[in-house]
């Protein structure tokens, strides 16, 4: 076996490299039949290595010899047989009825399959229809196409290199394409010093379990009746926190699912077993779907108490004012609704773009330029300035080295855990040089992936401009709410950014077109923009006539 590989076995080369990465770190985890595998593959012709790979990398089981041609490989027949004597391949797998008819051409069902009506007008779907009827026993592919020339080659460790990517990735979400896009410099991922203790499962139990949650995910995705996996998701538990998130937010679904078809009483439990973000103030709104009155509004009374997020306190203020006029309760004193600047323009609709980009156009001058940005320039300005809090090598936020951002980026923890690195970069905006220090991050980690960053849209002229013109205390307090609840207040910004550079001020636009009016995640940017001096006027867009 080669040291090194060419780069056409680039997709090899990555595999070795997980496997060689879950041998190392997991290796106390990995049962009998992984540890065979692994020291096995590496013993295999680097050609049955490269072809395995390919076949792991596609979608399915079954693949026709004259679909798996790589000329990097040579001839794949020859290549198989080393995986063939291992009972890692098969050339004579059973094929049920909708197996055989998806590797199949149409041309190739009405000439090799038992079709009773072979009109060649009809779709290959009513074909199948046909073969389906006729309840047909599984057979190997030579024996459904006696006639056809061509093979048949299974794979049968699909599974063993599911767990074994699980492994490395943390989830099954990912999969090994993403080695493919950073070899080829299409992503760029930051280099964590992932410590051993980050690693995603801690014992073959969370592998285990993980694998069990998600199965019961894809049969509710599957539309399996509910009343069949509720009952196994409550009496899971685990030690795990990432677990205990999944299976929390697979609760939350299941209980959206129930609320939308009428299950009022089954969502309720659902909703009430679920830590999700929003969990709780959908509590609220079943018990009043259910003329529970009472008890959604103590309920509410109780969350009100310390509410999770501004999006819950708005929710909760609402809920106590509703229930309470219903019930003669006291009615919560109403937050001082915030004045908006309003700025009202009556346009010419644009022959092309949305009306943002009608009024980021009437408002542009060489002098005050404006760029429509919705929430990705102070997303981006956080990600340069907090860069190091976002990616700092805590245990269990890095499980490999392909991650975009923190495992744990949108969990109650992510902040609590990093508070004091987070104070540190948040305390950098009271030294003079945070601007320059700010460009140099941004020269340094361009292109590399990142939860908050959107490079395509921050050139190195717009960084400097917004850092002249924003002052840093509207940084930090824009920061600072951001990090209260990153997955609901990175969200809601206004739309258009306007720079007074010979000032060295700034303005906020939502913009609003005919019939458009605010929404709660706005109307909180709003207040908080009014509460901290931050100008933002709302533009009101009419159409003039043609």
């Amino acid at each position: 076996m080669p040291a090194a590989l060419p780069p056409e076995l680039y997709y090899l080369s990555n595999f070795r490299t997980a496997l060689v990465w879950v041998a190392g770190r997991y290796a106390d985890l990995l049962t009998a039949e992984e540890q065979t595998f692994i020291a096995a593959f590496q013993q295999l012709p680097w050609q049955s290595q490269a072809l395995l790979v390919r076949m792991i990398m596609r979608r399915g089981s079954h693949f026709r010899l004259s679909k798996l041609d790589y000329p990097e490989i040579g001839d794949c027949l020859v290549a198989a047989q080393p995986a063939l004597e291992l009972g890692w391949l098969s050339a004579d797998a059973l094929l049920a009825t909708p197996e055989i008819a998806d590797l199949l051409r149409k041309d190739e069902l009405l000439a090799h399959l038992p079709l009773a009506n072979k009109r060649v007008a009809q779709k290959k779907a009513g074909l199948v229809e046909q073969l389906l009827t006729q309840d047909l026993p599984p057979q190997s592919f030579a024996r459904w196409c006696p006639a056809l020339d061509d093979r048949l080659l299974s794979l049968l460790v699909g599974e063993l290199c599911d767990r074994l990517r699980l492994m490395f990735f943390g989830n099954l979400a990912q999969d090994w394409s993403e080695f493919v896009l950073a070899d080829l410099g299409i992503f760029r991922y930051e280099a964590v010093d992932i410590s051993p203790q980050s690693r995603g499962f801690q014992s073959r139990q969370d592998v285990d379990d993980y694998l069990y949650v998600r199965g019961l995910r894809v049969r509710f995705e599957e539309g399996d009746a509910v009343e069949t996996i509720v009952p196994a998701l409550l009496a899971f538990s685990s030690s795990n926190p990432y677990l205990c998130s999944r299976q929390s937010r697979l609760l939350f679904q299941i209980a959206q699912h129930e609320e939308k078809r009428g299950e009022l009483e089954s969502a309720l439990t659902l909703y009430q077993r679920s830590t999700h973000g929003q969990a709780r103030w959908r509590q609220i709104r079943v018990l009043e779907s259910l003329n529970r009155y009472t008890e959604a509004y103590e309920q509410a009374s109780s969350f009100s108490q310390q509410p999770g997020s501004d999006e819950e306190r708005q929710r909760l203020e609402r809920a106590l004012t509703r229930l309470g006029r219903k019930l003669g309760r006291p009615v919560p004193k109403q937050p001082k609704v915030t004045s908006e600047s309003r700025l009202e323009l009556a346009l010419a609709v644009p022959e092309r773009g949305g009306v943002e980009i009608a009024v980021r156009n009437h408002l542009h001058s060489d002098d005050a330029p404006v760029h429509y940005l919705e929430n990705t320039l102070l997303c981006s300005l956080f990600g340069l300035l907090c860069w190091e809090a976002i990616f700092a090598p805590l245990p269990g936020a890095f499980f490999h080295p392909f991650h975009t951002g923190p495992v744990d980026l949108y969990s109650p923890e992510f902040y609590p855990r990093r508070h004091l690195l987070f104070e540190q970069c948040l305390a950098r905006l009271e030294q003079p040089d945070y601007p320059q220090r700010m460009l140099q991050r941004y020269r340094e980690k361009n292109g590399i992936q990142s939860p908050f960053i959107v490079w395509a849209l921050l050139d190195e002229a717009l960084l400097q401009m917004a850092l002249h013109c924003i002052p840093a205390q509207h940084l930090r307090a824009c920061f600072s709410r951001m990090l209260q609840d990153l997955k609901a207040n990175r969200a809601g910004m206004p739309d258009l950014i306007q720079f007074y550079p010979q000032q060295q001020r700034y303005r906020m636009i939502e913009v609003k077109g005919p019939g458009d009016r605010l929404q709660d995640n706005q109307k909180r940017w709003l207040a908080f923009a009014a509460q901290h001096g931050i100008a933002v006027d709302v533009c009101y867009v009419s159409w003039l006539a043609p």
